[in-house]
């Protein structure tokens, strides 16, 4: 059914886009009426069913999105750092309790107090100016630490259009072959979280014969605590998009979709701006520098929904259908958006793209450890001493982020959650241990992914931060199979229960429910949670011993 679904969203293509309809009925109101509903139903040739069942899903568009005016932040980053009860009680003196919604995550995990109101994102002391925020709709522009250890691969100052672009000038001279056998030279990995190396993906949509193929950048950065990709969006965004073109030349694609999170507003309006001066400098459209290849962009803003994090949910959701992890085979390189060969990268991955194409694969696979080559960008939370970006060679001890980069902590911390919901608990005293790489958090048994850091107080219980991870997989489980929807609500429920009852929970039982979420889930949400899971039940076995029957 999917698929013959997908086949209707691709008559109308990108131009007039059932997801992006279904956003602008939302927005008098903050969600699309029934009426407004069957009329796109009717209009894209949809079920009703269909439509409304995709509209429901997303926290933007649900019913209970309908009369919020402001939107406080419920991310780990901020949950751990104890700023959201001080603000929701700031902002009850200037809003009803039924006009204040929720968002996860904001991406201001530097500074936490973060909040959004009128499209635009406020963090720090910022709600203590909510009267002139409220009038001028101002933007108050957040601060944080940016810096390189090693090489300066996506943190170097951008050089003007002309000097950065002379690369695609020059990609576009050379056969796209030779482009593809520098990027496996590079051994460039996904920076999402799964490893993949692009090159790989790249080569299979080249190999693909269709008419339209595209590349869709997943800027749908929902991991809580990492804010690495809004960085690039905002501060990089044509390393981004050249990465995106480049992507395009190689496997013979003339249409790129930069799929942004609706909770980065101005990620979304920054490189909107972007495109429109590559436009302006003729760099897009037809025949772009007499070479005879064409390209262009479409950003799509979403609507809040973690599960579009993952590659097929997030083309189901373009198509403007309920966003759902796809069965594979087939793979999006065979048959993706529109059922067209399609190419899914994270942000940071594909800017990496054009610094690989200038200085050839051989410099970039020279950076970095064994078979994870490059640099990694890192994130980190207020609870360090000099938050921010940091972007280190892949193999540069933890312990010279922790410490010297990010300044150590401002006060004690008992385990850090690196990688984001789904990735490893590390404990503190693992700090020396560890290394940026994706070998050295496999071998340890923990996840690099998104390399986030997520600090949790000594003062902080584990079994509340466990109770949080699992009710937050509950409430963005896409529900297409039963471990996630069903294992991650009863988890939550178990937890919950622990804490305020004396009800302790068996331990077989427990296993037994993060065994079938690892091997019965579909994607990595519900197949990625039981780590951070285990390893709380490894390290912090004396604090919840206490929750569990003997």
């Amino acid at each position: 059914m999917s698929k013959n679904l997908g086949e209707l969203a691709g008559r109308k293509g990108l131009t007039q886009n059932l997801f992006e309809e279904l956003g602008i009925a939302a927005r008098q109101t903050g969600s699309p009426s029934v009426e407004k509903m069957e009329k796109l139903a009717d209009e894209f040739v949809m079920g009703k069913a269909n439509v409304y069942g995709a509209a429901s899903f997303y926290d933007f568009l649900k019913p209970e999105n309908k009369g919020k005016k402001v939107y406080v932040c419920n991310g780990s980053s901020c949950m751990t750092a104890g700023t959201q009860d001080v603000l929701k009680e700031k902002l009850l003196k200037h809003f009803k309790q039924d006009e204040i919604g929720e968002m996860c995550c904001l991406g201001r995990c530097h500074e936490n107090s973060s909040f959004h109101i009128a499209g635009k994102n406020y963090s720090g002391h910022a709600v203590d100016g909510i009267d002139a925020i409220k009038k001028s709709n101002s933007v108050v522009a957040d601060k944080y630490n940016i810096a390189s250890f090693g090489t300066a691969v996506l943190t170097s100052p951008f050089p003007g259009i002309k000097e950065y672009y002379s690369i695609l000038a020059d990609a576009l001279k050379k056969p796209a072959d030779d482009l593809l056998n520098e990027l496996k030279i590079s051994g460039l990995r996904g920076r999402g979280g799964a490893g993949f190396p692009i090159a790989i993906k790249l080569e299979g949509c080249k190999k693909e014969i269709s008419k339209q193929k595209f590349i869709v950048c997943n800027a749908d950065e929902g991991d809580p605590g990492a804010y690495s990709d809004r960085y690039l969006l905002e501060q990089q965004p044509h390393s981004v998009l050249l990465g995106m073109m480049i992507a395009g030349y190689i496997t013979g694609a003339d249409t790129g979709v930069v799929y942004i999170r609706g909770e980065y507003p101005e990620a979304i309006s920054i490189t909107q701006e972007a495109i429109k001066e590559l436009h302006q400098q003729k760099l897009l459209g037809e025949n772009i520098l007499n070479s005879g290849f064409n390209f262009n962009f479409k950003v799509i803003s979403a609507q809040g929904a973690y599960i579009c994090g993952e590659e097929t949910a997030l083309l189901s959701s373009i198509e403007g259908q309920r966003p759902e992890v796809r069965v594979r085979p087939p793979y999006p390189v065979q048959q993706g958006l529109f059922n067209k060969p399609t190419v899914v990268n994270n942000v940071e991955t594909l800017a990496c793209i054009p610094y690989i194409i200038k200085n050839g694969g051989a410099k970039f696979a020279s950076v970095g450890l064994g078979k994870s080559t490059g640099t990694k960008l890192i994130s980190l939370d207020g609870y360090f001493n000099k938050p921010g970006i940091y972007e280190v060679d892949m193999g540069t001890s933890l312990s010279v982020v922790i410490n010297d980069l990010g300044g150590g902590f401002r006060s004690k911390i008992k385990a850090m959650h690196i990688g984001g919901p789904l990735g490893g608990l590390v404990p503190v005293e693992k700090i020396n241990d560890l290394t940026v790489d994706f070998e050295s958090f496999s071998k340890n048994g923990f996840l690099l992914g998104h390399a986030s850091v997520v600090c949790i107080p000594e003062d902080f219980p584990i079994i509340k931060y466990l109770e949080h991870l699992f009710a937050f997989t509950a409430h963005e489980s896409c529900g297409k199979c039963f471990p996630c929807r069903l294992g991650s609500t009863r988890g939550a429920e178990m937890l919950k229960k622990a804490q305020e009852s004396n009800y302790r929970i068996d331990k077989t039982l427990f296993d037994d429910l993060i065994e079938t979420l690892e091997i019965g889930s579909l994607c990595a949400l519900g197949g990625g949670l039981p780590l951070p899971v285990k390893n709380a039940l490894q390290y912090f076995d004396d604090e919840l011993s206490v929750y569990f029957k003997t």
